[in-house]
């Protein structure tokens, strides 16, 4: 059996239009009335948040003070993940294609997320991304979890999928971050970065995964290519 093993945001999703609402939000929301403060375009914002720059940096980046710089980064932890924003995500071009492609040729498909459960169903609902992931093959967070890190968060999940899931000839993970690549190479399973996602290929390239491409499209075209070369 191959059995792949997806992260959701970056891979599967498009989550830059997200970020961007809330860091449009939570400026707004913390400077003062008269205060004149530099907004960052899409561009520029998401080019730092995948160079992984600090949010209080993008807040002083942006014109806030250090102590507004302080709150706008503490808001921004409490609602970028909340349901009122994911309504701004998109499944990224050629996704559900491949994933179909990938189901009719019987590959084992996992998500492995650190959405809560709620936050996963919703997207799965609005997007028909559930008939790719049995009930069994989805790993994500409790709705009450209180979060760690996300490496953390990541490490536990994989420990978790690798304990319950049957036996697999041959895994490979797909993600866009360094808590999938070390969740991965920590458990011996062969990792792929994508950039698609919220890391540039310099972030993903530090943490040596075994591969870096464009895009789940090619990730998953990858595997298939390798798995088929050893046939």
């Amino acid at each position: 059996m191959l059995r792949i093993i997806t992260d959701f945001d970056g891979p599967l999703m498009d989550v830059s239009e997200r970020y961007y609402c809330v860091y449009l939000d939570c400026l707004q929301q913390t400077k003062l009335p008269a205060h004149q403060i530099k907004q960052l375009s899409k561009a520029e914002f998401w080019q730092l948040k995948r160079a992984r720059v600090p949010e209080v940096k993008i807040g002083l980046i942006s014109g806030l003070d250090q102590e507004q710089a302080l709150k706008f980064a503490q808001r921004r932890r409490k609602i970028v993940h909340s349901l009122p924003y994911l309504i701004h995500d998109r499944v990224i071009f050629g996704v559900v294609e491949t994933l179909e492609k990938l189901q009719k040729l019987d590959i084992d498909l996992v998500v492995m997320t650190m959405r809560r459960e709620k936050e996963l169903a919703a997207a799965f609902e609005k997007y028909n991304l559930a008939r790719f992931f049995k009930s069994d093959r989805r790993y994500c967070l409790p709705n009450n979890y209180n979060k760690k890190t996300d490496t953390e968060d990541k490490l536990a999940l994989m420990e978790k999928a690798l304990s319950e899931l049957p036996p697999a000839a041959d895994i490979w993970m797909i993600g866009d971050t360094e808590a999938d690549i070390v969740a991965a190479k920590t458990h011996g399973v062969k990792v792929i970065g994508v950039l698609s996602g919220i890391r540039d290929f310099e972030r993903l390239e530090y943490y040596q995964p075994n591969f870096i491409v464009n895009n789940f499209s090619e990730a998953a075209n990858l595997v298939i290519a390798k798995v088929s070369s050893l046939t």
